[in-house]
C-alpha cells in the first residue's frame, strides 16, 4: 500500500495548479514560528525577558541551531546561566567545529565568576584557529562584538603567525587599537602598513587625529617616525607624516623645514611645498607660508607655472600678514615695493589687475596714498575685457577711495553705475549699502534709511544684517535727537574707521559724550570702541565695554552681538572655554532669536564635549 500512498501523493504535489484556488497557503511572514520569534523579540525589548524565555525556549526545541542564540541571550537576561551553559554544551558536543558555541560558553563562565574557564576556552579556541583568512575575521568578530576585544587581537596576532604574513589583519587590528585606546600599537600598526600601502595615508592622519587627546599622543608617534626616518631615510612617506605630525601640534617651523628638507633632497619640482604653504597660510602661519614661497621663488623660471604661482601667492600671503594687524611699517613698505615688481615684471594687463587692485587697498587702507591708490584703481578698470564680476569689484573699491578722498559726487555715482549694470544681485546689492553707507556719513540720514529699509531684505545675510543695524541706529537715535547733531558725530567717527585712522576715530568717539550730553549713542560708542581694540588684537581691553553692552544695555541693537562676541574672545584669544560656553548659553537662552543663535548653538555644544556630525 505504501507505493499506492506515495503514488497519491506525488499527484497531489504535482497537480499544484487545479487544486491551488482552493487552498490557503499561508506567508512565510505569518508562519507560527515567524509571529512567536517577533513576539519573542518585541518581549525582550520591552523588558519582559520572562515571557521572552518562554516562547524561545519553545522555538529551541523545534530547531536548536536557528533559535539557539535568542534562546542563550534571554537565559543570560534572566541569570539563568546553568541552563545556558547546559545547551551551549549540548552544541558543541552537536557542531564541535563550530567555534560560536565555545565563545558562547566562555562568556557563561565569565558571568559565572570563572575567568580561568573563559580563559582556558579562548586558548584552546587559538591553538585550533581555522587556517583561512575569512574564518580568522569571523572568530575575532565574534569577539569583538561580545565585547572581548583582547581575545579579537590575541586571534589577530595569531593569525598572522598561522598564515606567514606580518601584515594580515592590519586595519582590523587599528580599528582594535583604537577602540581598546591602545596608541603605541596603532601607530606601531601604521608605520609597518604604510610604506607599502601610501594610499592610506590621509585615512592613518584622520584616524590618528581622532584617537590622539593630548600633546604626548604626538610625541609618541614623532618618537616612532624620527626613529623609521633614521632606519630608511629614503621612505617619503614617513616624512609626510612627521610633517602632518608637526601641524596638528601647530610646529609649523619644524613642519616647512622638513618639507624643505625632502624638497632638496628630492630636487623636485617644489609642488608639496607649495601646497604646505597654502596650508600654513591657512593656519596662519603667515611667516612661515612666506619663506616657503620664497624658496620657491628663489627657484628660478625653470618652471615658469610654478614660480608664477608662487611669486603671487608670496605677494598675497604678505597682503594677509598685514591685514591680520601682525605687520611692521617695514612690512608694509616691503609688500607695497613686492607688488610693483610685480606688475614691472609682468605688466598692467587682464592678468595683473588683481595685484593693481591689492596694492591700491593697501596704499589706500594701510599706507594712507590716496592719490596713488586712486590712480592706480582708474587705471585698472580701463584694462581691456575684464570679467564683470572684477570690474565691478575694482569700481567699488575705486567708490571707497572717492569717498576717502573726499569725492562724494564721484562716489555716489560709481557706485550707481555698478548697482544699475551688474547681473549679480549679491554685487548690486553691496553697491546699493555702500551709496546708503555714503549718505550716512555725510548726515543724509532720511536718504540713507530709505535705501536701508529696502536692503533689509538682501538676499546675502551679511547685507541685510547691516542694513537692519544701521537703519535701527539712525531709527533708534534720531528720535531722541531730531536734528542728529550727535549721530552726525557718531558717522564721522565711523568714517574714520573706514579709512583705518583708528587714533583719530577714538578721540572722535571720545568726545561725542562731551559735546552732546545725554545722548542715546552709549552702546554704540562702546560697540565701535570695542571693535577696534579688538582690530589692535587688544582682546583684554574689549572685554568691559562689551560686558557693559550685555549688562546694561541688554534690550538694545548691540547687546547679543557683545554677547557673542565676548563668547569668541573667551574662546579664541583670552583661553577660558568655561566663560566662551556660558556666554553661547546666554545667546541660546535670552536671545533666541539673535542671527547669531545658530553659530551660538554649535559652538556650545562643542564646548561641551557633544559629538558633531561626522565625528567618531
Amino acid at each position: 500500500m505504501k507505493p499506492f500512498y506515495i503514488l497519491v501523493l506525488l499527484l497531489l504535489l504535482g497537480s499544484g495548479p487545479l487544486f491551488a484556488q482552493n487552498v490557503d497557503v499561508m506567508p512565510p511572514s505569518l508562519a507560527p514560528e515567524n509571529t512567536d520569534l517577533a513576539l519573542a523579540k518585541q518581549f525582550a525589548a520591552n523588558g519582559e525577558e520572562q515571557k521572552a524565555l518562554e516562547i524561545y525556549a519553545k522555538l529551541y526545541k523545534q530547531n536548536n541551531e536557528e533559535y539557539f542564540t535568542g534562546y542563550f541571550n534571554t537565559l543570560l537576561a534572566v541569570k539563568k546561566l546553568p541552563d545556558a551553559e547546559t545547551i551551549t554544551k549540548k552544541m558543541i558536543k552537536k557542531h564541535p567545529d563550530d567555534f560560536e558555541y565555545p565563545i558562547a560558553l566562555a562568556k557563561v563562565y565569565k558571568q559565572e565568576g570563572h575567568p580561568d574557564k573563559a580563559e582556558t576556552v579562548f586558548n584552546d579556541l587559538l591553538k585550533n584557529l581555522p587556517g583561512d583568512y575569512n574564518s580568522i575575521v569571523a572568530m575575532a568578530s565574534q569577539f569583538y562584538q561580545g565585547e572581548n576585544a583582547d581575545v579579537a587581537i590575541k586571534i589577530f596576532m595569531q593569525g598572522r603567525k598561522l598564515l606567514k604574513n606580518d601584515q594580515a589583519f592590519t586595519l582590523e587590528l587599528i580599528s582594535l587599537y583604537k577602540f581598546k585606546h591602545m596608541k603605541p600599537d596603532m601607530v606601531t600598526e601604521y608605520l609597518n602598513f604604510l610604506p607599502k600601502n601610501p594610499a592610506y595615508i590621509s585615512s592613518a592622519e584622520n584616524t590618528m587625529a581622532s584617537a590622539f587627546k593630548d600633546p604626548a599622543d604626538y610625541d609618541l608617534l614623532k618618537t616612532e617616525l624620527l626613529k623609521k626616518i633614521q632606519l630608511d631615510p629614503q621612505q617619503t612617506i614617513f616624512v609626510d607624516l612627521l610633517i602632518w605630525q608637526f601641524l596638528q601640534t601647530k610646529d609649523f617651523e619644524q613642519a616647512l623645514n622638513q618639507a624643505l628638507a625632502m624638497s632638496r633632497r628630492r630636487n623636485d619640482d617644489g609642488s608639496n611645498v607649495f601646497d604646505l604653504c597654502q596650508t600654513l597660510t591657512a593656519n596662519e602661519a603667515y611667516d612661515e607660508a612666506i619663506r616657503g614661497y620664497e624658496f620657491l621663488v628663489a627657484k628660478g623660471n625653470k618652471d615658469p607655472q610654478m614660480y608664477t604661482s608662487a611669486k603671487i601667492e608670496l605677494i598675497n600671503t604678505k597682503n594677509l600678514k598685514i591685514t591680520s594687524g601682525k605687520y611692521t611699517q617695514a612690512d608694509l613698505l616691503g609688500l607695497e615695493k613686492d607688488y610693483n615688481d610685480l606688475l614691472t615684471e609682468f605688466g598692467r594687463t587682464i592678468n595683473t589687475v588683481f595685484a593693481m587692485q591689492k596694492l591700491a587697498k593697501l596704499e589706500a587702507f594701510k599706507l594712507h596714498k590716496l592719490p596713488e591708490a586712486q590712480q592706480l584703481l582708474e587705471d585698472a578698470i580701463k584694462v581691456p575685457n575684464l570679467p564683470e564680476s572684477m570690474l565691478s569689484s575694482c569700481k567699488l573699491d575705486l567708490g571707497d577711495i572717492y569717498v576717502m578722498n573726499g569725492l562724494p559726487w564721484e562716489a555716489t555715482l560709481i557706485y550707481s553705475q555698478v548697482e544699475k549694470s551688474n547681473t549679480d544681485v549679491g554685487t548690486a546689492q553691496d553697491a546699493k549699502l555702500r551709496n546708503a553707507k555714503l549718505a550716512y556719513y555725510t548726515g543724509d540720514f532720511t536718504w540713507a534709511r530709505g535705501q536701508l529699509d529696502v536692503l533689509k531684505a538682501a538676499t546675502t545675510q551679511l547685507i541685510a544684517n547691516d542694513a537692519l543695524n544701521l537703519s535701527l541706529l539712525i531709527k533708534d537715535n534720531l528720535e531722541v535727537d531730531t536734528l542728529g547733531n550727535a549721530l552726525k558725530m557718531y558717522a564721522r567717527a565711523d568714517l574714520l574707521i573706514f579709512e583705518e585712522e583708528t587714533g583719530k576715530a577714538m578721540q572722535t568717539l571720545d568726545s561725542i559724550n562731551t559735546r552732546y550730553p545725554n545722548n542715546a549713542l552709549e552702546d554704540d560708542i562702546l560697540m565701535s570702541k570695542s571693535r577696534i581694540v579688538i582690530a589692535q588684537k587688544d582682546y583684554a581691553a574689549a572685554v568691559p565695554m562689551l560686558t557693559k553692552i550685555a549688562t546694561e544695555h541688554k534690550d538694545d541693537l548691540w547687546a547679543d552681538d557683545a554677547v557673542f562676541m565676548l563668547g569668541d574672545l573667551y574662546e579664541n584669544h583670552l583661553n577660558d572655554k568655561d566663560k566662551a560656553k556660558d556666554f553661547y548659553q546666554k545667546i541660546i537662552t535670552d536671545y533666541p532669536n539673535s542671527l547669531w543663535i545658530n553659530e551660538a548653538r554649535k559652538r556650545f555644544r562643542i564646548l561641551r564635549g557633544d559629538k558633531m556630525n561626522g565625528q567618531l
